[in-house]
């Protein structure tokens, strides 16, 4: 099959892998501004536990060693300022957006919180990192990567600028698996998520297709498989909220 006709999916709709990147991109220059607050009303602020979750995975040493994250699809900062947070002296974070919007409203809160020097923030694809192999300590993306048009290369990307010993971290939405919430979540997304967004960002359009690209994200066994097709060991993930989300790791080892 030809490239230009390879076909993914935006929502619910099938379009080509090239032109989902580019109404991604509509979508969070949409609501870059609103993005946190969003986050606090959909989740009921619960999305502040699962990242406290993501940074106890990670771990950063509390002594002045050296840690070097990247934060895939982190552009607000809000994961990286937490890092740093939990982290010692020698923590430094880098932040890789493909949208510009998302990653100023970043840069204009890290120097609010005097992080200039000790979290940047880059413009790069997570299909194609500007960044040299075995280069960070641990990669993390949370809520991004089901936003990516081809996952699979985003996954080898990360695998390759890991070092040796290095963690992969992955938080998601996933399937709720409690009979009974199940259909309370799917009303709440479907009814609810929509009409928040448009009341507080005036964009509907944009949070329809959030809720449905959960919808169409791969089960946690089935996206557990592609961690390790990427090439990462002692791939698991972590249900929480009653599967509403999941925390995957891999390990290059």
């Amino acid at each position: 099959m030809a490239r230009g006709s390879e076909q993914t999916h935006f929502g619910y709709d099938s379009v080509p892998l090239d032109d989902k990147q580019r109404r991604v991109d509509h979508v969070f220059h949409s609501v870059a501004r609103r993005y946190d607050l969003m986050n606090d009303l959909m989740s009921g602020g619960l999305h502040r536990a699962w990242k406290d979750a993501l940074v106890t995975a990670v771990n950063p040493p509390r002594a002045e060693r050296e840690f070097a994250l990247l934060d895939l699809a982190g552009g607000t900062g809000d994961v990286a300022f937490r890092v740093v947070a939990a982290g010692g002296a020698g923590t430094r974070v880098t932040v890789c957006d493909i949208n510009a919007d998302m990653l100023e409203v970043g840069r204009e809160r890290a120097a609010e919180r005097g992080l200039d020097g000790i979290v940047s923030f880059e413009e790069g694809n997570a299909e194609k990192l500007p960044y040299p192999d075995r280069s960070f300590d641990c990669v993390t993306i949370a809520f991004g990567i089901r936003n990516v048009p081809r996952i699979e290369r985003a996954l080898a990307e990360a695998y390759r600028v890991l070092k040796l010993g290095g963690r992969f971290l992955c938080l998601e939405f996933s399937s709720v698996d409690i009979p009974g919430l199940d259909a309370l979540y799917e009303l709440y997304s479907f009814q609810v998520i929509p009409r928040v967004g448009e009341a507080v960002t005036g964009d509907r359009e944009a949070y329809q297709y959030l809720v449905e690209s959960i919808r169409k994200f791969p089960k946690p066994k089935a996206f557990a498989q592609m961690i390790e097709a990427a090439g990462f060991r002692r791939a698991l993930f972590t249900p929480m909220t009653g599967g509403v989300v999941a925390l995957h790791s891999g390990w290059r080892l």
